[in-house]
């Protein structure tokens, strides 16, 4: 019986020493993140040095800036979204080629948005111009030149 109660008290050691260290590390991973959350999904986490999604927005700057009456594009994902995995490289280097400053709205750390923005589906894009949407396109699009064409037009939305 001692045996069995020393294996016991062995195992229940390891996995809480497991859990303090994954952790530990979970926090040094998202330390200084730009979502400025203590936790984040672990999809999050991946795509943290990706240089496909540098340009974050988070819901309190998009709101700020909204108010404020500035023109803005976002690009509305999920980090979990295969869509989006699909959609983020063709999109992103595509804007910047385009000279549009594209910021990412993550659905997945920020679910609220959703209902705050009326978003369907990811991949959402939406253009504000002077804080109200003129502009959106949803859902994943294998022909690249519907993404071209939309951001042609947003490039030609003028400020009112």
């Amino acid at each position: 019986m001692k045996k069995l109660i020393i294996i016991m008290a062995v195992i229940m050691a390891i996995f809480i020493a497991l859990v303090v260290i994954t952790n530990i590390q979970q926090k040094q991973n998202v330390e200084g993140n730009p979502f400025g959350k203590d936790k984040l999904h672990p999809e999050t986490q991946k795509q943290l040095e990706d240089p496909l999604y540098q340009n974050i927005i988070t819901p309190n700057q998009l709101e700020e800036d909204l108010a404020a009456g500035e023109t803005k594009t976002i690009y509305f994902y999920s980090s979990t979204c295969p869509a989006c995995k699909q959609t983020s490289p063709v999109v992103v280097p595509m804007a910047e080629e385009m000279g549009i400053d594209m910021e990412l709205y993550n659905l997945e750390e920020f679910k609220a948005g959703w209902n705050v923005y009326g978003i369907r589906s990811t991949p959402t894009f939406i253009h504000f111009v002077d804080g109200k949407e003129v502009e959106r396109l949803e859902n994943y699009h294998e022909d690249q030149s519907v993404y071209t064409d939309w951001f042609e037009k947003v490039k030609e939305t003028p400020s009112e």
